[in-house]
């Protein structure tokens, strides 16, 4: 059975207080280039979504991965941005629960930015975090 959760409580707010996120929080510069991937990568919205997960590895102990998937699994929470769907694995919401993910492009760097108040330290490439 999936949990769903609703995009209005989990949405950053411009000038909303910083209060810690129960869930997964998603800007709107997120959910932008999110939606323009999954049409280039032809991911179903009805069905398919965005898979924010944690695995052993990088430089600090712990890497993001992030990648489209067909279909939420069966003890995945699911968090609903209105036509965009985050599917997150019990294991690695217990790392991630509070997490924003932003995008943010510069003259330097594009790209998926994770703000993380559990990470205790991170390198320089931003992808790793401990």
């Amino acid at each position: 059975m999936e949990q769903v959760v609703k995009d209005e409580a989990l949405k950053v707010q411009p000038g909303a207080p910083k209060a810690p996120a129960k869930g997964i929080q998603v800007t709107d510069n997120a959910l932008n280039k999110i939606r323009s991937a999954m049409v280039k990568e032809n991911v179903s919205p009805e069905q398919g979504g965005l898979r924010l997960g944690v695995q052993g590895g990088g430089c600090s102990g712990l890497s993001y991965n992030i990648r489209f998937d067909t279909q939420p699994r069966e003890r995945d929470r699911v968090f609903q941005y209105g036509d965009v769907r985050v599917f997150v694995d019990p294991k690695s919401f217990i790392y991630l629960h509070g997490l924003t993910l932003d995008y943010q492009e510069t003259l330097m760097q594009q790209g998926f930015v994770f703000v993380n108040p559990n990470s205790t330290k991170s390198c320089g490439c931003g992808s790793s975090f401990s």
